[in-house]
């Protein structure tokens, strides 16, 4: 009954005067919730079930290529304005080369497209039977289009790259994820002001940034005194992030958020770092050997080398400001140990537990496995709980997380 009742709004969905992607089905007595309770992430008695995703036809006209920060050369399907999942869609990603092969995508094409996730514009098939011989097939180009340097495919890669560390497309996305909020966390510094600045040649790396003066801002295209004064106060404050945001915001290859924060407390100090080489960075937890292979080339290489003393002579800090190893107690029940958290604490919300934990020397994970040392478990623990126990791995409750704390 259930499911024929989730089919029907399958096919009722267009009729809505808004936009549904699902149906939640729910127990609706609330005995039944309490008895049926919790897992980590979600309730045992509610599910959602997902419409399939909606599908367009349109014309594809072109095909256009945009270069990343790591220099990968994206096609992009460019298409007439067609509604799909609520919104217009002009574009398309078409990701790389293979897949347009696979599908055979050609220009002039009439094409089925999706939202993937209702999110994600992206070319689902070619209604082969619409063509009329005069559609033309596309090929990656030789060279990059936007410095014409040759581009290569790496091993084991599908993606087309520039290797150019000059090409002026990859420094002006750099330049973007360098300022973005997980990075320095510049407000004021967008992609558009980004672009804008680089136009007009005021940068061309991350130096520059912190070398811009209040005259050249204010012959801007809608830049007035006081936009001026708070992107110059954020840059300036910027400076004093710690270690961690800066690795990030470099943009080393394979490097995110979670390994640039255990290389900062791993070394402390940019100089730290430079000494370390391959198999140092390797003996790290969770730094594999094609990462720490990708880091020791960057920072090896002498225009690095020359931005990050530019970048230390310009004020920047380079330390790390967050807990030491150093600081932290040698007897810590969790130094260097893999700890997952689960389930609901009643003393403790999940970051606050996760924060002291990593003070403590421990390394929060999301999800066990055979290295995790410690499952530390709050009510309605979950299928991480069972899943801890079947691998035989120690498992903490919330006492003896406390008591552990207070020893």
């Amino acid at each position: 009954e259930v499911i024929d009742y989730v089919h029907s709004w399958v096919e009722r969905r267009p009729d809505l005067d808004y936009e549904i992607d699902g149906i939640v089905i729910k127990v609706d007595r609330l005995d039944q919730q309490e008895t049926l309770g919790f897992t980590a992430k979600s309730p045992r008695w509610a599910t959602a079930y997902k419409f399939p995703a909606e599908e367009a036809v349109t014309y594809l006209r072109d095909i256009e290529l945009s270069v990343g920060r790591t220099g990968v050369v994206t096609p992009t399907a460019i298409l007439d304005p067609v509604k799909v999942a609520g919104t217009t869609v002009q574009r398309a990603s078409l990701h790389n080369e293979d897949l347009i092969r696979e599908k055979d995508i050609r220009i002039g094409d009439t094409v089925v497209i999706k939202k993937a996730g209702d999110i994600i514009p992206e070319v689902v098939r070619v209604m082969e039977d619409q063509r009329e011989g005069n559609e033309e097939p596309f090929s990656m180009p030789e060279t990059c289009p936007e410095c014409e340097s040759k581009l290569v495919r790496l091993e084991e890669e599908v993606a087309l790259r520039c290797i150019n560390p000059n090409c002026p497309a990859q420094l002006r996305e750099g330049l973007i994820h360098f300022v973005s909020r997980n990075a320095m966390d510049i407000e004021g510094l967008g992609e558009k002001v980004i672009a804008q600045l680089f136009q007009e040649k005021l940068i061309h790396n991350i130096a520059d940034l912190y070398k811009l003066e209040r005259e050249q801002l204010l012959e801007l295209e809608r830049m007035g005194e006081k936009s001026v004064q708070n992107l110059l106060k954020a840059i300036e404050a910027s400076k004093e992030n710690s270690l961690e945001r800066l690795l990030f915001g470099l943009g080393v290859r394979y490097v995110g958020t979670k390994a640039a924060s255990t290389l900062a407390q791993e070394f402390e100090t940019m100089d730290n770092l430079l000494e370390a080489d391959a198999e140092k960075l390797e003996s790290i937890p969770e730094i594999g050997e094609k990462m720490a292979d990708s880091i020791a080339r960057y920072f090896a290489k002498p225009q690095v080398i020359q931005l990050l003393e530019e970048l230390k002579e310009l004020g920047l800090n380079m330390e790390y400001k967050g807990p030491k190893k150093s600081d932290q107690p040698s007897d810590s029940p969790f130094m260097d140990k893999t700890i997952v958290l689960t389930g609901k604490m009643e003393n403790y919300s999940r970051s606050e537990a996760k924060k002291i934990v990593q003070e403590l020397g421990g390394n929060v994970t999301g999800s066990v496995s055979k290295n995790t040392d410690l499952l530390i478990a709050g009510e309605d623990a979950g299928s991480k709980y069972t899943k801890a126990s079947d691998l035989g791995i120690e498992i903490w409750d919330e006492e003896q997380f406390m008591k552990a704390l207070s020893n």
